[in-house]
């Protein structure tokens, strides 16, 4: 049950990341990739295997916060649990930046 509500409460980030993974953006890109090659690939959190993933199938993911981090580090607005990384901007501020890199 809590899983469910920790999807509910993040699922505009939990959006927001399999949209960039699906429509893949050159920045975002380079900002997942530092994430993961800084943070994520030497965390003791992370999970590999998939035990502690929130959604079966999603690994790898971090085993504090259950979430797949092929879509949690292509999600500007999303934090590491730890504080490794921060979000880099917000909900709104994300929507306004994609909507101007698409209209140019």
């Amino acid at each position: 049950m809590k899983a469910l509500k920790d999807i509910f409460n993040n699922r505009k980030q939990i959006l927001e990341g399999i949209k960039n993974k699906l429509f893949k953006q050159e920045h975002i890109e380079i900002v997942a990739k530092k994430r993961w090659e800084q943070h994520c690939v030497t965390c003791e959190f992370l999970d590999r295997d998939g035990k502690k993933c929130t959604m079966p199938g999603t690994q790898p993911c971090c085993s504090e916060c259950g979430c797949s981090l092929a879509l949690k580090t292509r999600s500007l607005s999303s934090s590491c649990p730890k504080n490794k990384w921060l979000a880099l901007l917000t909900d709104e501020e994300e929507g306004a930046l994609t909507k101007n890199l698409n209209d140019e």
